[in-house]
């Protein structure tokens, strides 16, 4: 099956989930009357209303969180050169949670608009403290294994604060608990376009790059033979990678293994070219995202799985599964 065929599989995967999360719910709604909400909606029509107020929404927000996840863990890991690696390395997710926890304890309840720029800046503070720790002594071949040292380290630290904060304040964790298991219902679009825009932004940035990951990814000594300038390439890198798991993780908040998952899925499908491979991550973690909220609030219904519960339900048995193939690969 050529490549093209299987990027239009793709799309097409992705067009048949977004439908679906338009027609699921505690109430179903037929597809024809879900396309005409969106394509000839009638304002009396309380279905279409639902579509276009609550479910276009959500489905939105899950397909830009999904992609830009998908893409940021594609960029760790042609980064680090370690397929176990995901945007949570960074420390992004432990910076935004540390920074949403110290929000609500100093300020109490906010907005999500100040909840979400609160954690954006969180997830940017603590991927440029890991990034100053792994390359403090200067840049060197090791730069990416201290990059996930340092991640880890600081990751933990960040933890460690969050739960302080919120054994001190129990409020504080009954106030962002849905934050914290990650969710892409009960947002609006309008408060989060900013973060959209600059995940859309990041995104667009990743193509001009693609043919310098291409050789970086076949070994930093080539890379800097052929001209790369490799520790700028490293840090764009970083840059992109933390507006893209930055903006998600403050739009739908804790959603753990896309990053992780989905490179390994697009590389068995598609060819190892980034101009390829990262269009196909974004469109195979966009799907799987839709998807994981689509099973979330079908299996319990009338009540909702979070969709960060369900990615960790899906994605659990994947990453064992990756371990045990990485153990038989290397005997």
């Amino acid at each position: 099956m050529s490549t093209r065929i299987r990027l239009f599989l793709l799309v097409a995967t992705l067009l048949i989930a977004a439908l679906s999360s338009l027609m699921v719910g505690a109430h179903w709604i037929g597809p024809a009357t879900a396309l005409k909400g969106l394509i000839a909606p009638a304002p009396e029509a309380v279905d279409q209303l639902i579509v276009r107020s609550s479910r276009l929404p959500r489905t939105v927000i899950a397909m830009v969180v999904g992609a830009s996840l998908a893409v940021a863990g594609a960029l760790m890991q042609t980064l680090t050169r370690n397929p176990l690696a995901s945007p949570g390395l960074l420390g992004i997710n432990a910076g935004a949670t540390f920074a949403v926890v110290l929000l609500v304890a100093w300020a109490g309840s906010a907005s999500l608009a100040a909840w979400s720029l609160g954690a954006f800046l969180g997830a940017a503070l603590a991927a440029m403290l890991v990034w100053w720790v792994a390359m403090r002594g200067g840049a060197s071949s090791h730069g990416p294994l201290r990059l996930v040292l340092a991640g880890a380290a600081l990751s933990a630290l960040f933890t460690a604060f969050s739960q302080a904060l919120l054994v001190i304040d129990q409020q504080g964790l009954d106030t962002v608990l849905f934050w914290l298991a990650g969710a892409v219902d009960g947002r609006a679009p309008s408060e989060l376009a900013p973060l959209m825009a600059v995940a859309l932004a990041a995104g667009l940035g990743c193509i001009p790059l693609t043919r310098a990951m291409n050789v970086l990814a076949a070994g930093e000594s080539m890379a800097r033979g052929l001209g790369i300038k490799v520790h700028r390439l490293q840090a764009l890198m970083v840059g992109l990678v933390v507006a893209l798991s930055g903006a998600s993780v403050a739009m739908a908040g804790n959603i753990t293994f896309v990053g992780l998952i989905v490179p390994h899925m697009a590389r068995r499908l598609l060819p190892a070219d980034h101009r390829i491979f990262l269009p196909g991550c974004a469109l195979l973690g966009a799907t799987l995202l839709i998807v994981a909220d689509v099973i979330g609030r079908s299996v319990a219904q009338p009540r909702e799985i979070p969709v960060g519960v369900m990615t960790a339900l899906i994605g659990a048995p994947m990453f064992i599964a990756l371990l045990n193939r990485q153990r038989s690969a290397h005997g």
